[in-house]
């Protein structure tokens, strides 16, 4: 993964489309689906991609919104859509990374039923704290966690959210107890936090940049393994005091299984340039998130990655929905 986190530059192989791809590709208007709901930023980062899209190749780019149960009814859409580079999925971590650990049944595979295209963005958790929590960082946390155990709670958007899980990660990690409280949206837990119902978060970083910065809140680190463009100066939670500690949202461009290998090729080298476009790049960074762009290969064995390591937390934590 991190390799994945650092990449700046697409390999040639990429970049190596067969002349015919050009030519034959896309035939007729191309459907990105995202399966949650508009404006959050699986749908942002969904509309800013395809329009350039729509720029390059002169067909309508049309955003599928088919929002539901955590994302398995769109998934299972693009699963089942033609595989021919005409129907794309904007996954994430939730839908490629965490549901299929976590949810009993599911009629699709988040490997065998994909084809992964690119990694375009990933969005680190930010771990904050009420400001009348006696702790100035991470390790300070963890020892005042540890004089109270159980005493303390946290705030997550919804039971197998990254939110959820990340602290469920850093419990683990920490040997720490801390109570879990979940909300329907990141907007409760922000609330709570700010007014001390809750004491900590490790959640996706965007609506918690403005009150961190209005000193409502106090920010203690990002969870994934390099800092954020956004915050620099705050320090990750690997180097805070828990070494090895990696977690966060991340949102990519698949196809159905199946899909001509020249076809996801090209569609792979596209979308890559188009993140890295200045206005596209400054969009994402301005959501906290970090612009990437992938090979469909590098993209493939961050999947397996994530699944692999939510499987063992998810497990360790007893979660499970139906």
């Amino acid at each position: 993964m991190k390799t994945i986190l650092s990449l700046a530059l697409l390999t040639a192989s990429a970049l190596s489309i067969p002349a015919q791809a050009a030519t034959a590709f896309p035939t007729k208007p191309i459907r990105i689906i995202v399966a949650y709901t508009p404006a959050g930023t699986t749908d942002i980062l969904a509309r800013a991609i395809g329009q350039k899209m729509s720029e390059t190749w002169g067909q309508p780019v049309i955003i599928d919104n088919r929002a539901g149960a955590a994302g398995n009814i769109g998934t299972e859409v693009a699963a089942r859509a033609t595989p021919d580079g005409h129907t794309l999925l904007m996954g994430t971590a939730g839908t490629h990374g965490i549901n299929v650990s976590l949810y009993r049944k599911l009629s699709w595979h988040p490997v065998n039923d994909f084809a992964p295209v690119s990694l375009s963005a990933m969005v680190p958790n930010i771990m904050v704290v009420n400001n009348a929590l006696p702790v100035k960082n991470v390790r300070e946390f963890v020892a005042h966690v540890k004089a109270n155990p159980g005493k303390l709670s946290y705030g997550s958007p919804g039971n197998g959210s990254t939110a959820h899980l990340s602290m469920e990660l850093f419990k683990s990690m920490t040997g720490s107890t801390i109570v879990h409280i979940p909300y329907k949206g990141s907007a409760g837990v922000l609330t709570d936090v700010m007014g001390g119902q809750i004491a900590v978060t490790i959640d996706n970083m965007p609506p918690y940049i403005p009150q961190v910065k209005a000193g409502k809140i106090r920010a203690l680190a990002v969870s994934t393994n390099k800092r954020s463009s956004a915050m620099p100066d705050l320090p990750t939670i690997a180097e805070a005091g828990v070494p090895g500690y990696e977690a966060g949202a991340w949102f990519g461009l698949l196809a159905p299984a199946g899909t001509p290998k020249a076809v996801v090729a090209l569609l792979s080298a596209e979308s890559a340039r188009i993140i890295k476009l200045p206005d596209v790049s400054k969009r994402v960074s301005e959501l906290g998130a970090e612009p990437v762009g992938s090979t469909p290969e590098q993209f493939a064995e961050l999947i397996k990655t994530e699944i692999a390591k939510w499987a063992k937390v998810i497990k360790d934590a007893n979660v499970e929905l139906q």
